[in-house]
């Protein structure tokens, strides 16, 4: 009964949306107030209706209802509850209607918040926001319907992926989807701004807080996927340049390009019809995402799905709403006209070369991503573009970025001049330069790239700090004027600052890490850098849904007991898939990483070690990215400047 109240109130919320898209459309287009105020309880009818849809596809993985096939496919009664609620959005069809769930969040919020903007523009925002919806509605209930039934219900299920029964996986889609879909509402602003003809501050000021929560939200999911491959899929890296990892990495470079542009916006008025675009592609790069991980048109260990029927749906979905927006962006980008006129050496040249760079380096993601299927389909080529691409093409601009974006900061608006910014910065360079050398002459016949990241990173650390503390002016009781620096103050700081962390430990890693692989006897010590190893024995254990071969492996550094590792190769019965799950000694500046293999003809087993340094360092400073993020949401100037402009429009008269 309450699966088929949730199949009712899916193909009610669809309903809803289409009124929703017309209704405040037309009524904004003729100046019809009762029509405009349709679009606010219709977002929170469909929102509410989306989630009790949700809610009751949830209800069947937790109760086990095999009646469901959804369930059938992706559950199995003897899984972990934490599993059997993830395994909702664990499959394809429970994952778009998360996606549509999150849609209609944000429209929803937007009416619930939106009480500051023009009538006119608020009913187009949630019109558009609607249209999206009704897209997704579309497609979920003519082509991935979740609440099929089954005419003869089986005794038990087939069980969700082994690689997703993992808390890491659990909570990595909701976070990446909240990303994903809150750059709709950048998208649904920059089109109804487009339809209007008119950008503004305001504008800027109303689109920047979605984008930025967009964006938060995205950066936590891609930690949250980097850190998931790097302890389960037991290769020992964190980032693989797969095409699913690319398809998230690309609307967050996006993303924070649009970010920085709508400042500029809100404070000069000037990049309007750049940050329009950059709107337009950052969602429109999210649909793309979409499309690649669920039409099989490339191969990838996290693809959802294998349906190029379905993935047509999708690329129709794609070119409607981006084509259409670039169309109309082409006609009417001409009435952007910038207000605020700027110099070469300013903060808005400095953003503008940041937006460059980003997008650049999008670009370049995007042509490595799709270049395989390009040559097979136009040249009949069988080509594999990997990491040694990407790295390549891609680390030259996140230098460029980094060299330039301490120096950037400091810059004042309109008009400055490069030395008087530089200046306070020059014992920040010299700090970062000597910890450059010094990690050169420490290190022996290796790479440039350690010392090399080492500097970037400091640079932008060091960078950050001095930029916070140059905002509590001169005099006395600058501790007291820096604590009272305004949130998004705190939040640049705190995100460029994680950004040179990351940087820092990427190229750390990528230089210093040591690995060995070899067969190991039974009770044998062995040497991994500075580590003493020894396979002390291997039992066979037994989970709540799978049988597990772990290793026990003592870590020893210089005689000295450190840690005892299990790592293990599970087998899961029912799936008939195994996985590997690594073991590892987490430290603040390295990580000792094990994983076991297959018993030898000789009673050996096959061990892989990893000392990788740095590794937790990639995720702090991806913490701290997020947490800047978070800081200068909740400036309290935001929640100020809401209330004044809803005190100041309840004087004005809708149209």
């Amino acid at each position: 009964m309450i699966t088929e109240l949730g199949h009712y109130c899916l193909i009610l919320a669809f309903l809803v949306a289409i009124v929703q898209m017309v209704v405040p459309l037309v009524g904004a287009q003729k100046r019809w107030s009762a029509w405009m105020a349709v679009a606010e309880p219709a977002a929170s009818v469909q929102f509410l209706l989306t989630a009790f849809a949700f809610g009751a596809l949830t209800w069947a993985f937790v109760t086990s209802d095999f009646s469901l096939k959804l369930v059938v496919l992706n559950s199995h009664s003897a899984k972990p509850m934490l599993y059997k609620i993830s395994g909702t959005w664990g499959n394809h069809e429970g994952s778009m209607l998360l996606w549509v769930l999150i849609v209609t969040l944000f429209g929803a919020m937007a009416a619930w918040f939106g009480g500051g903007l023009p009538p006119s523009l608020r009913a187009r925002v949630l019109s558009v926001q609607a249209a999206i919806a009704v897209a997704f509605f579309a497609f979920i209930l003519f082509t991935s319907n979740p609440f099929l039934r089954l005419a003869t219900p089986p005794f038990d299920g087939q069980d969700l992926n082994p690689l997703l029964q993992d808390p890491g996986l659990a909570f990595h889609p909701p976070f990446l989807y909240l990303g994903y879909v809150g750059l709709s509402m950048a998208f649904s602003f920059a089109v109804a701004a487009l339809i209007d003809g008119r950008v503004d501050a305001a504008w800027g000021r109303w689109v920047r807080p979605w984008t930025l929560a967009a964006w938060v939200f995205l950066t936590i999911g891609i930690a949250l996927g980097s850190w998931w491959a790097y302890y389960e899929l037991g290769w020992g890296g964190f980032w693989f340049w797969d095409p699913v990892e690319n398809a998230s990495f690309m609307p967050w470079l996006l993303a924070a390009a649009l970010l920085h542009s709508a400042i500029v916006v809100e404070k000069r008025e000037a990049l309007k019809s750049w940050t329009i675009l950059l709107a337009i592609l950052a969602f429109g790069f999210s649909l793309i995402g979409t499309f690649i991980v669920r039409s099989g048109l490339l191969t990838s260990v996290h693809a959802f799905a294998n349906d190029p029927e379905r993935g047509i749906f999708i690329l129709i979905i794609l070119a409607i709403f981006t084509g259409g927006a670039l169309t109309l962006f082409a006609a009417r980008a001409g009435a952007m006209e910038a207000k605020g006129v700027f110099g070469v050496v300013s903060r808005e040249s400095a953003v503008l070369t940041n937006n460059i760079i980003l997008a650049v380096a999008c670009f370049v993601v995007f042509v490595g991503t799709l270049w395989p299927v390009i040559a097979e389909m136009f040249f009949d080529r069988k080509l594999s573009v990997g990491p040694p691409f990407f790295n390549m093409a891609f680390t030259p601009f996140m230098v460029l970025l980094g060299l330039i974006l301490p120096v950037g900061a400091m810059l004042p608006w309109k008009r400055g001049r490069l030395g008087r910014a530089m200046w306070p910065l020059r014992y920040a360079f010299v700090l970062a330069l000597a910890l450059g050398v010094l990690a050169w002459a420490m290190q022996t016949g290796r790479s440039a790239l350690g010392p090399v990241g080492l500097m970037l990173g400091s640079w932008m650390v060091f960078g950050a700090i001095v930029d916070l503390w140059s905002r509590t002016g001169r005099g006395g009781d600058r501790i007291g004027r820096l604590f009272r620096l305004p949130g998004a103050d705190w939040g640049k700081a705190t995100a460029h600052a994680g950004l040179g962390v990351t940087m820092f430990a990427i190229a750390g890693l990528t230089a210093w890490e040591q690995e060995d692989i070899r067969v190991v006897q039974l009770t044998e010590p062995f040497e991994v850098g500075a580590f003493t190893l020894t396979l002390e024995d291997v039992v066979q254990e037994e989970g709540p849904n799978f049988f597990a071969t772990t290793g026990i492996v003592r870590l020893q550094r210089n005689g000295r007991d450190l840690a005892e590792l299990r790592p293990e190769k599970r087998q899961y019965p029912v799936a008939r898939m195994p996985t590997t799950e690594a073991a590892i000694d987490y430290r603040f500046l390295r990580d000792v990483y094990v994983v076991i293999g297959d018993q030898q003809v000789d009673g050996g087993w096959t061990v892989r070690t990893y000392v990788k340094p740095l590794t937790n360092w990639i995720w702090a400073g991806c913490l701290m990215m997020a947490l800047g993020g978070a800081f200068s949401l909740f400036d309290r100037r935001f929640r100020v400047a809401a209330g004044a402009r809803r005190a100041s429009g309840r004087e004005v008269p809708a149209e």
